[in-house]
């Protein structure tokens, strides 16, 4: 299962496990200062950000995938 999460799929639940955190807070009756929502708003956006910007995509082409992709479209014209 996780082979196939997708990066955005991930930052989804992210955001999704935060709003129902806040949510229950709310529920509770949690009245929250002005530095607990800013705390809050770091801690909900600082690692999806993170995921996004470390998240790697395809492995980079080796040097002989390179050579050969460029040897075969010159051998065709001989």
């Amino acid at each position: 299962m996780l082979n196939t999460i997708t990066r955005t799929q991930l930052v989804g639940y992210w955001f999704a496990a935060v709003a129902v955190v806040i949510a229950s807070g709310v529920v509770m009756g949690v009245n929250p200062d002005v530095g607990t929502t800013a705390l809050l708003l770091g801690l909900s956006t600082v690692p999806p950000g993170i995921i996004v910007a470390l998240w790697r995509g395809g492995p980079p082409q080796t040097i002989a995938e390179i050579l050969y992709a460029t040897n075969q479209g010159t051998e065709g014209r001989s």
